[in-house]
């Protein structure tokens, strides 16, 4: 069967081809031939790009790290959709038996203007620190480590902080939403620390000040849809932005009585 483990398939790559934000790019298409369907979607780039190297051309730019699904490094739009067809995976955990022998696939960056292209896939999600440098993170005294229940927490509680936590930062949500909103971003991140004892005493002023610098940074307002969650390679709950809704709405009333 084509595509299946262990196969050798042919495809066409469109990938994009960009200097930097301030050039116009373009669509390069390339013959890949025998890609192995047992190879990860990355390690085909990587065998595209040994070629082009030997061909004295310049290599696809293309951001990775962990290749484990950790790290939320290997931001690629895959034929219309952030990270490729397979739902609950990033782009380095996507196999090219996900694909068939004749596709065409085209690859692009994420789209937004809050994440500028520096070179072909690879952009500038430098935007999702600063959102956390401005309030995603608690203030505590260092000192000798703390026995494991000396602050409890509704289990509850600790399950929908740790959910939360799960996000990568991958930007997979700013590329699915036509608005380009960070929302779910943000909101996961407000909310793992919304959730915990070690979180309440910059509750107000943490949410606050994310949303205002994700305002300033240019994405988008949340266009209700879903999304973000649907493409979110790990499954953050919308439930996240009516939470972080409920924070800034609080915040904001305590803020306007100072």
């Amino acid at each position: 069967m084509a595509g299946s483990s262990g196969k050798n398939i042919n495809v066409t790559i469109k990938v994009w081809r960009q200097k930097n934000k301030n050039q116009k790019g373009q669509f390069e298409t390339h013959e890949m031939k025998g890609v192995s369907t047992d190879m990860s979607f990355l390690e085909m780039f990587d065998v595209l790009n040994e070629r082009l190297i030997t061909e004295g051309k310049d290599p696809v730019a293309f951001d990775h790290d962990c290749r484990e699904g950790i790290c939320g490094m290997c931001s690629m739009y895959i034929n219309g959709r952030p990270h490729g067809p397979k739902q609950g995976v990033t782009t380095c955990q996507l196999h090219m038996r996900s694909f068939k022998d004749g596709d065409i696939i085209v690859v692009e960056p994420w789209r937004s203007a809050a994440f500028p292209v520096i070179k072909d896939l690879a952009v500038d999600r430098s935007s999702f620190d600063r959102i956390m440098a401005a309030g995603g993170f608690v203030s505590v005294n260092t000192g000798n480590a703390k026995d494991a229940n000396n602050i409890l927490i509704p289990k509850d509680d600790a399950d929908e902080a740790f959910n939360a936590a799960a996000c990568i930062g991958c930007g997979a949500c700013v590329a699915a939403c036509k608005n380009a909103s960070a929302m779910l971003f943000v909101s996961a991140k407000v909310s793992q620390l919304a959730l915990l004892p070690q979180g309440q005493v910059e509750r107000e002023e943490r949410v606050l000040n994310m949303v205002k610098q994700m305002d300033a940074e240019g994405f988008g307002n949340c266009t209700n849809t879903g999304a973000c969650e649907a493409e979110c390679p790990k499954g953050i709950s919308l439930e996240n932005i009516a939470r972080m809704n409920r924070e800034y709405i609080h915040a904001s009333t305590i803020a306007n009585r100072k």
